[in-house]
């Protein structure tokens, strides 16, 4: 049975371990299609998007988890984002590897920032020393949770996979148990996270232990930009900087890095936005 575009949930019973899998095809496409980084910097955002979507999937909040390095190396840029109700996007800015003598992080941070709606955002930084996202995120479960975690990651030009095995918090865990499903979760190879399904993943590789398999979850891409949310930003800015802005250009433009969508703002448009703000307190009328 096919499975794209979904995260499976799995508890190892009576160990206190718990895993999940995950498989991007047709997001991960789009996502890929908007980027135009070389093929290396691709597949970097795809692992980062397949990270995201795995860890967001192990905390209960509303709102998105964000995942942000920040190095030395030929990537500049790399955000991979996803929200509760598992929509995922993200961007990748490098240097063109082939004139660049450098790995693709170099030396830098790797950010991880959870932001509720009804709560200040939580942030944790650890250390990139490398060009593997899954060993940087173990250590942050590591030093930052104390949480005991093994992730696998990888991604071509086709999906995007995941695989995340973790001692569950505030439950007593024997070394013996996480060793052995450590033991076992390591002998998976690239070829068979690109190609198994799920349960046939999982048989592979925990065939002797009691594992309990949830009902998967769909994933998908979306951007959470609008010509709303811009028009608030600029009404942030403020008059004198937008008719600056408008002065030297003639017009405001802002485009989505996620996406791609192209806003254009004319001195009409600002002065409809900046009188809706003034009028805002006592004017409940839609602005068309």
């Amino acid at each position: 049975m096919a499975q794209h575009d979904l995260i499976r949930r799995f508890l190892f019973e009576d160990l206190g371990i718990r895993g999940q899998w995950v498989k991007l095809t047709h997001s991960w496409q789009i996502a890929r299609a908007l980027q135009k980084s070389p093929v290396a910097a691709q597949d970097q955002l795809g692992q980062a998007l397949a990270a995201v979507a795995l860890l967001a999937s192990t905390i209960k909040f509303k709102g998105s988890l964000i995942l942000q390095t920040q190095g030395s190396g030929a990537i500049k840029t790399l955000v991979a984002q996803a929200t509760h109700d598992r929509k995922i996007r993200g961007l990748v800015h490098c240097d063109d590897l082939e004139t660049v003598n450098d790995s693709l992080f170099g030396k830098g941070q790797l950010i991880l920032t959870i932001s509720g709606d009804n709560a200040h955002p939580y942030q944790g930084i650890v250390p990139l020393e490398s060009d593997n996202l899954a060993t940087a995120i173990e250590a942050y479960f590591s030093q930052s949770e104390q949480l005991e975690t093994r992730l696998w990651l990888i991604a071509d030009a086709n999906q995007a996979v995941g695989l995340l095995v973790q001692a569950l918090p505030g439950q007593a865990n024997s070394d013996e148990n996480w060793q052995r499903v450590n033991i076992l979760a390591n002998t998976i190879t690239s070829a068979e996270l690109l190609e198994l399904d799920c349960e046939t993943l999982l048989y592979r590789l925990f065939n002797e232990e009691q594992v309990r398999l949830f009902d998967p979850e769909p994933i998908g891409f979306d951007c959470s930009c609008s010509r709303e949310k811009i028009e608030t930003i600029l009404r942030l800015m403020g008059r004198p900087e937008l008719e600056s802005i408008l002065a030297e250009q003639g017009k405001i433009e802002v485009n989505c890095e996620f996406c791609n969508s192209y806003f254009q703002f004319d001195k009409v448009d600002i002065e409809n936005l900046l009188q809706w703000q003034k009028n805002m307190p006592g004017d409940n009328q839609t602005r068309h």
